[in-house]
């Protein structure tokens, strides 16, 4: 049994190395995967050493082997802790409901964490082998039992709503769970809790964690941003573009050049498709030339920006504002002569940073606000489209939410006085873009 112990944590050990080397967000989701890793291993060696001491209790001293048994029972607790952890944020960032037991949990937790280590240990002798039991045994049974239930509740609480991949890999994991601890209460003597919480863990990794899958998706969207651009060459464009402004310029045409200037600007900020990550800044630059040049050629057209000049370093991805704005115009202004004001502000949400483009436009049509909530709840779902009306949203929601977590993203909502706004939820990241 310690051999098996030792496998499941090389098999752990080498996962968390491939885990941990893999650049990534600092998301919840990630801080509770990777805490949920690092108390497994810690787990499985508690584990490893009690099936030794267990079965030499008369060489092992009695205070070492208990010491050692609650220190086990106490991980696996939190253990199963983080499992349902893991599980209530990935449901809430799915379905956008709130986790409403995460206060109950803890206080199992703490309750679970006083009952390993105060409750009287007894050990039984067998000749298949020994086994610990008594009052304090029964903190792992509830333990597993009640976080068991957790998980299972919001997994079927929220079947109809979640990707069937994640219904899959949490399916699976209390499938694995649930037969392991089954096959334990038949079988005391042998001692396989470590290889169902083994299982668990690489259920999740596998199907949801593993950095090969995210780049995968990453590299897709990418990919498509790159063959959206590629329709004309803003090199050639800008270059060509700059080269007549200048000759405006010296035949003294100062509108003229001024507005070449503009779409110099814009193709130049433009080609920074490379670029994963840049600063608010410079989205927010390309977007006011974008601008300037729709109100120079619809004059009841204007613009406002109310922009925190503490956030302009934020890191932001890449190309998300200008079609959010270009939405706005053809969606909502177009029917109202491009008569009306947009308006773009940027602000301070708690922690996190908040981006609005609010527009007076004639608003949704009837259903259609429906149809595009729909597809924005289950982005994951979309196939990547390369034309069609809502390829700017869906595009941008899921270069945000693979960009910058799940917890972020856009939404839509019809304004009291006609119009329609866009939120982006961003968190606020001032290092250097990757």
């Amino acid at each position: 049994m310690i051999r098996m112990e030792i496998a499941l944590i090389l098999i752990l050990a080498f996962v968390a190395g491939i885990y941990f080397s893999a650049r990534r967000r600092q998301t919840a989701l990630h801080k509770t995967f990777s805490a949920l890793l690092i108390v497994v291993i810690v787990h499985l060696m508690f584990d490893a050493a009690t099936i030794y001491t267990v079965n030499h209790l008369a060489q092992v001293p009695l205070v070492l082997n208990d010491v050692l048994h609650r220190l086990f029972v106490g991980t696996m607790a939190l253990v199963l802790f983080f499992f349902y952890q893991y599980i209530a944020i990935l449901v809430e960032e799915e379905t956008g409901k709130k986790r409403t037991l995460d206060l109950p949990a803890r206080i199992f937790l703490a309750i679970s964490e006083v009952g390993a280590m105060t409750l009287p240990i007894t050990y039984i002798e067998t000749l298949d082998g020994n086994y610990s039991a008594g009052l304090y045994a029964y903190v792992s049974y509830v333990s597993v039992a009640v976080y068991l239930i957790l998980c299972s509740w919001l997994l079927l609480a929220n079947w109809k709503r979640m990707d069937n991949k994640k219904k899959f890999a949490i399916g699976m994991a209390l499938i694995f769970e649930f037969t392991i601890c089954f096959l334990q209460g038949l079988h005391h003597t042998w001692l396989i809790s470590g290889m169902g919480i083994t299982l668990m863990t690489l259920a999740f990794y596998l199907t949801l964690e593993n950095p090969d899958a995210l780049r995968a998706e990453l590299t897709e969207q990418k990919m498509s941003m790159l063959y959206l651009k590629s329709q004309v060459n803003p090199h050639f464009l800008y270059n060509t573009l700059d080269t007549i402004r200048i000759q405006a310029e010296l035949d003294g045409d100062k509108k003229v050049a001024k507005l070449l200037m503009r779409l110099v600007d814009f193709f130049r900020l433009s080609v920074k498709v490379d670029r994963s990550m840049v600063t608010l800044d410079d989205e927010l630059e390309l977007v006011e030339a974008y601008m300037e040049l729709m109100c120079y050629r619809y004059p009841e057209l204007f613009c406002d920006y109310d922009i925190d000049p503490d956030l302009g370093a934020v890191q932001v991805p890449n190309f998300i504002l200008q079609p959010l704005v270009e939405n706005s115009l053809l969606h909502g202004m177009k029917n109202r002569g491009y008569r009306g004001e947009i308006e773009i502000s940027v602000k301070r949400a708690g922690a996190d940073m908040e981006i609005c483009i609010k527009d007076s436009g004639s608003g949704f049509e009837e259903g259609m606000k429906a149809q595009i909530d729909k597809m924005l709840l289950h982005y994951n779902k979309q196939e990547a489209k390369l034309d069609g009306n809502s390829i700017g949203i869906l595009n941008v929601q899921k270069r945000i939410k693979y960009l910058c977590g799940r917890k972020y993203g856009l939404s839509y909502e019809e304004n009291s006085a006609g119009g329609v706004t866009a939120r982006l939820l961003l968190p606020v990241w001032k290092e250097e873009a990757s």
